[in-house]
């Protein structure tokens, strides 16, 4: 057998799972996409142990420990998803960047540290509307805001 198929197909395969990991937005298809380049290393694990002719057979113990971490990733990974999915409707990897804490523990947008919103505003803008829903910013907007 040559070496040359099981590698190219591995290629393959861990290609489209870094597309897949690199693309998506929903993180599902991430984590088949992570699974998807675990198999392509177990393909090359399997593959270099027969070429080998290891008497050993290291590559497919290490392909068996690989399987292993891969299925409690899995595990861990869809728990998260649903955990998160039950709090927030969605499971899109974009809309997740929220989750993180604020370092300051500083909760409101403005960043003034102040409850309300309104101590760090000029003293000509009026004041917010405290009755009305703020208008949910855009991620790009955000990460403009962010870098300012």
């Amino acid at each position: 057998m040559h070496l040359a198929y099981p590698a190219v197909l591995a290629v393959l395969l861990f290609c489209v799972g870094l597309y897949g990991v690199l693309a998506r937005r929903n993180a599902i298809l991430v984590l088949m996409s992570v699974e998807l380049m675990l198999n392509a290393v177990n393909l090359n694990l399997v593959a270099f142990d027969v070429w080998l002719r290891d008497r050993l057979h290291s590559g497919q113990a290490l392909t068996l420990f690989t399987i292993a971490i891969a299925a409690a990733e899995i595990g861990i990974g869809l728990a998260i998803v649903l955990a998160v999915y039950r709090n927030r409707g969605t499971s899109a990897v974009d809309d997740l960047r929220d989750t993180a804490e604020r370092p300051d523990g500083d909760d409101d947008d403005d960043g003034d540290g102040g409850d309300d919103g309104t101590e760090g505003a000029a003293l000509d803008e009026p004041a917010p509307d405290q009755a009305s829903p703020k208008p949910q910013s855009s991620p790009t907007s955000q990460k403009a805001e962010a870098t300012a």
